[in-house]
């Protein structure tokens, strides 16, 4: 989960800089960094399902 989250935060920081230059690069940075912030969410979710059975 770790790796996703660097990844997630290097994608925000694109999506940032690219907003100054290109919109579309931006907006594809953007989209990407909520494709793994959702699954980031849903293997926190799964962890802590399988915690408490």
């Amino acid at each position: 989960m770790h790796k996703l989250r660097q990844k997630y935060l290097l994608l925000i920081e694109d999506a940032y800089n690219y907003r100054q230059i290109d919109h579309s690069l931006s907006d594809i940075a953007e989209y990407r960094s909520i494709k793994i912030l959702n699954r980031i969410n849903e293997l926190k979710f799964v962890v802590k399902d399988t915690q408490y059975n």
